[in-house]
């Protein structure tokens, strides 16, 4: 969860004070980034999962840290999503794994939106390509790795290294694989 804040406030530059944010997907990994996006103080956090108990379960697991963060906290099914455009939409679902878009309102996307999806690979998602035909920005999940890696190096050393020549590193080795 650190790493992927760390990688969109700092590598990004895109805030999540005061954002909307669209969560798509409530397994393992969303539920992992959770609590670290709700410490930016969000605006909203929409969850929205196939099985829209599982994204309640969520809102329920969280309730309380959202009420704490001055965060409005829904969720449920694709039809949860708002038609008008998030700051930020973050695919946590493993769609990627198998070139599967997930169900979400295509007017969730606009100008303004990164488009977040925390698969990597050589080539965009299909999300990613889906987002930046609606027009939003996208970035993939390979500086969450690299951010949560220096996070845990941060922890057991005490010292925070850069993770920006380690993902330039990264991002080339994977263009020319």
């Amino acid at each position: 969860g650190v790493g992927l804040v760390r990688d969109i406030e700092a590598n990004l530059g895109v805030s999540l004070a005061g954002a909307r944010i669209l969560l798509l997907g409530a397994g393992g990994a969303a539920r992992g980034v959770v609590l670290p996006m709700l410490e930016r103080a969000p605006l909203s956090i929409t969850i929205v999962n196939r099985t829209a108990s599982k994204a309640e379960a969520l809102v329920g697991q969280f309730s309380q840290a959202a009420h704490d963060a001055g965060c409005v906290l829904s969720g449920g099914g694709p039809d949860t999503v708002r038609a008008q455009p998030y700051d930020v939409i973050v695919n946590a679902t493993a769609g990627s794994l198998d070139a599967a878009l997930p169900e979400c309102d295509a007017a969730a996307f606009g100008a303004h939106t990164l488009a977040y999806d925390m698969m990597y690979g050589a080539q965009p998602t299909v999300f990613m390509q889906h987002a930046a035909s609606l027009g939003a920005r996208t970035a993939d999940g390979l500086g969450m790795l690299v951010e949560q890696a220096a996070e845990s190096f941060f922890i057991w050393r005490g010292v925070r290294p850069d993770g920006a020549p380690v993902l330039a590193a990264l991002r080339q080795a994977l263009a020319a694989a």
